[in-house]
């Protein structure tokens, strides 16, 4: 079966998660038109495009399903220059914070709780919207992958606790004892493991260690942040650890689904319990069914269960948040960010993601996120 076709199953299997947004979000009001911009001056709230500059930083994992929309939207409205960095997350999110650029893409949500003697990162956000609140819209789903380079090897099979040994770095030859037991019959070379490591601070990274605290059982001794902790080489964004795997034997890393897709990787099944999984659109999505709000209102954050048994389910997936004022902004970039994020959000511009490796948005969660941007004012 193809990934594309994959990817189309996905789509259903995801629509479960409707029911979250719905929980989360109450009685909020319909879309306002802009969910499906079938002309050329239909993007924006308001039906016809502005002009201007529009620029947003952040989420690596997310750079190639942006510069798709990026490109689908111009054919809209090409008065608008809509300029992305994909610096990871948290440089999108600090970015955003100093009045930098519009919006931040971030692969986890803004947090509400001060580490460090710092300043949460939502109050942080709402300080920079003139004191008022910054929202976390769910926009692009992406599976993150355990991707390797191995010869000879086409199926590799892993679990929490033996992926957050190898990435914590006491599993250190592909054929220890404890990868042989989940590949039976597979020759393993006696090599050192080679691991690359997202050396930015990134959601990606955030995820990934989220995962592998939840199912690690106790492997992994580093807390879940944007910052890795474990062993490794670090290599900038996802281009990065995927271009070093690429070209290192032996090698293995983490990384969003579409990069490994790209860079003709091995991408490992995961057994979390029910037997090994696969990744594919669909099984991510049963992942995704387990998820619960975390937002309220217009905030569409996402609780994910990393530690998922469910039967068929793949269960390291990330959601890019695009992170915008709710107000606060001049009146013309929030034109511009209204106008883009509804075409981002619409069904037009979620269908040209599924052909890069990404799952769009359940429509009803899809629809929940369009009523939130077209409330920013």
């Amino acid at each position: 079966m193809s990934v594309n076709r994959l990817l189309r199953v996905g789509t259903v299997a995801v629509a479960s998660l409707g029911v979250l947004a719905l929980s989360a979000c109450g009685s909020d009001p319909e879309p306002s038109g802009s969910s499906s911009p079938s002309d050329s001056t239909s993007s924006s709230a308001g039906g016809e495009c502005p002009e201007g500059t529009l620029n947003a930083e952040g989420s690596s994992a997310q750079k190639n399903a942006i510069e798709e929309v990026i490109a689908k939207y111009n054919e809209k409205c090409a008065d608008v220059t809509v300029n992305y960095n994909p610096t990871g997350s948290g440089a999108g999110i600090k970015q955003f914070n100093a009045s930098q650029v519009d919006f931040a893409g971030s692969d986890s949500a803004l947090k509400t709780e001060a580490k460090d003697g710092g300043e949460a990162e939502a109050a942080a956000a709402a300080k920079r919207c003139q004191n008022n609140p910054a929202v976390n819209l769910p926009m692009v789903i992406g599976p993150v992958a355990i991707a390797y380079n191995l010869d000879g090897v086409d199926k590799l099979i892993l679990d929490g606790p033996t992926a957050a040994k190898i990435f914590q770095g006491t599993v250190k030859t592909w054929n220890a004892p404890e990868i042989a037991k989940l590949n039976p019959g597979v020759t393993l070379p006696s090599a050192p493991i080679a691991v690359f490591f997202r050396s930015d601070e990134s959601g990606t990274t955030e995820n990934f260690t989220k995962y592998l605290e939840a199912a690690g059982g106790g492997a992994w001794k580093g807390e879940p942040a944007k910052k890795w902790s474990g062993t490794g080489a670090g290599k900038e964004k996802s281009a990065g650890v995927a271009e070093g795997v690429k070209s290192t034997k032996n090698s293995i890393t983490y990384v969003e689904w579409s990069y490994a897709v790209d860079n003709k990787l091995g991408v490992a099944q995961v057994d979390s319990g029910a037997g090994p999984v696969a990744l594919t659109a669909e099984s991510a999505g049963k992942a995704l069914a387990a998820a619960k709000p975390a937002g309220t209102g217009s905030d569409l954050a996402l609780k994910l269960d990393y530690a998922t048994k469910a039967a068929g389910a793949y269960p390291i997936i990330l959601v890019t948040y695009e992170i915008a004022c709710t107000k606060g902004l001049p009146a013309e970039k929030t034109a511009l960010v209204k106008s883009f994020l509804s075409y981002f959000a619409s069904t037009e511009g979620q269908a040209s993601l599924t052909e890069l490796n990404y799952a769009p948005l359940p429509e009803e969660i899809r629809t929940k996120v369009d009523a939130a941007i077209q409330a920013i004012s």
